[in-house]
């Protein structure tokens, strides 16, 4: 066969018809497992390889899935960007990014904007939200968008991990250990995500606290002003693992013991949280799971023709290591 294999070939070679060898590379669900495989295998044998150009032409699609992501080297915005990179080519899609630098509503609606003017199917925000008051949100694209992130408010259809319960939870596990007086080292308050997991520290704490920028840096200098403030705390619950490792060295250069004199918990689960020591108590993030999901509301959206609807809150999961003790 000089020329390229195409979909009649498939055909052929496996006894069946274009039309189901259409259907198994669409992944439609009205084909047999047996059927579905002789076909994947013909494919493979064959070296068939489809025609995107000529597929756009017939159906009107690019394959292709635009995402608004953060210009960052951040652990949850490029953990998120990678489970949603993998989830997309598992169902076929392209990814074509736009990264922002400024999460404020206007960036974020140039850059859906942008998007929708890219030829792509459907747009996925995935970069954080800003909780500044500010203009609201303009959503002018042509195909379904997904978020994410959302403001109180908001009608977009959203999944992320349910930031404020996750807090919560973390909190209340220091405060069921006997810790009265917990801290919190927040994020940066203009970010939605920090604001959530700081409210969910307060729904359970009542003790000092201080902010920093997501970095280990900004984690130490805002444990060293609990510190210089005098007031009480046992614990420690830091808005992310980077953070809490700032405020580990910062603790250390006070004489206070993890977990003997404080207890501390982060947020993340990164991979370097199990090998500190004492190995760090954290909140373990499903990504790979709000990737699929996302991209899943939006593939059923651009399937169906439809606005994208709904709100999925997935739970984080809290990870009990050496950094935490009862309250003597």
């Amino acid at each position: 066969m000089n020329r390229s294999p195409s979909m009649f070939d498939v055909a052929k070679h496996c006894g069946v018809s274009h039309q189901t060898v259409s259907r198994v590379i669409n992944g439609s669900p009205n084909v047999s497992a047996a059927t579905k495989a002789k076909v994947l295998a013909a494919i493979q044998e064959l070296g068939y390889q489809q025609n995107l150009a000529a597929k756009a032409l017939a159906t009107g699609r690019t394959q292709t899935i635009g995402v608004v992501s953060f210009d960052s080297t951040l652990y949850g915005p490029t953990a998120m960007l990678h489970s949603l990179q993998v989830a997309a080519r598992e169902h076929g899609y392209r990814v074509v990014l736009n990264s922002v630098s400024d999460i404020t509503n206007a960036a974020i609606s140039d850059a859906i904007a942008d998007l929708g003017n890219a030829n792509v199917d459907g747009i996925l925000v995935i970069a954080p939200r800003s909780a500044e008051e500010g203009s609201d949100l303009a959503l002018n694209s042509r195909v379904p968008v997904v978020f994410r992130e959302i403001r109180d408010g908001e009608k977009f259809a959203v999944v992320d991990i349910d930031q404020f319960d996750a807090a919560r939870r973390a909190t209340a596990l220091l405060a069921s250990l006997g810790h009265r007086d917990i801290a919190h080292i927040a994020g940066p308050l203009n970010w939605i995500t920090a604001t959530r997991r700081r409210d969910g520290w307060a729904a359970v704490a009542d003790g000092p606290e201080a902010s920093g920028d997501w970095t280990v840096r900004s984690g130490y200098e805002a444990c060293k002003a609990l510190i210089a403030s005098g007031q009480p705390f046992s614990a420690i619950f830091a808005a992310n693992d980077a953070m809490a490792f700032g405020a580990m060295r910062a603790l250390r250069e006070a004489n206070l013991s993890i977990p003997d004199d404080v207890s501390l918990v982060g947020f993340d689960d990164i991979a370097e949280a199990e090998f500190y020591s004492p190995a760090l108590s954290t909140v373990r993030q499903d990504f790979d799971t709000v990737g699929e999901e996302i991209l899943s509301r939006l593939l059923a959206a651009i399937d169906t023709g439809s606005t994208p609807e709904g709100s999925l809150l997935i739970p984080g999961e809290l990870v009990l290591r050496a950094s935490v003790q009862s309250a003597i």
